[in-house]
């Protein structure tokens, strides 16, 4: 399956992968395993949402901040990879959710990332995962993820070999 293609088909376009608000990078690889930093549902630079689930915003809005959340790892793999088609599975996203008390929907919220992924991805998009409530998130975000992933190896061609 082409990604780029199922992302087409599904009207979703890739943003510039998110720029680093600090002194860290956004993707590690160590061997098959790329591990993906936090981000959030800022997009060229600017928050679709601020203020707590709960409070300020209703489970809808968490469910698309997450989806945002998944199409920022998503630009920030095509950044690294290249390709999109080198991802061999999701393994584990952590999701962080900024919340009022009482809130408790937080799986609900995280849908909206793991949703898109088995929509972009297939079986390759079912993964591991953890939805954490938080007090208080940076610049009043309501969701921050991270994101493990398995990718392939990079083809590589000698020619003809004896």
């Amino acid at each position: 399956m082409k990604v780029e293609q199922r992302l087409a088909d599904l009207g979703v376009e890739l943003p510039p992968p998110p720029q680093s608000l600090g002194n860290y990078i956004g993707a590690v690889q160590v061997g098959e395993l790329v591990f993906l930093g936090g981000v959030s549902n800022r997009v060229r630079g600017t928050l679709k949402y601020q203020g707590k689930l709960g409070r300020e915003l209703t489970l809808e809005q968490g469910y698309d901040a997450a989806r945002m959340c998944a199409i920022n790892h998503l630009a920030i793999l095509k950044d690294f990879l290249g390709d999109l088609d080198r991802i061999e599975r999701l393994v584990k996203l952590v999701g962080h959710i900024n919340c009022a008390p009482g809130f408790n929907r937080l799986p609900g919220v995280l849908n909206g990332a793991s949703d898109l992924f088995v929509e972009v991805l297939g079986d390759r998009g079912r993964h591991a995962r953890l939805a954490l409530g938080a007090s208080e998130l940076n610049d009043d975000i309501p969701v921050e993820t991270e994101l493990i992933v398995q990718i392939r190896p990079l083809s590589t061609s000698y020619g003809d070999e004896e």
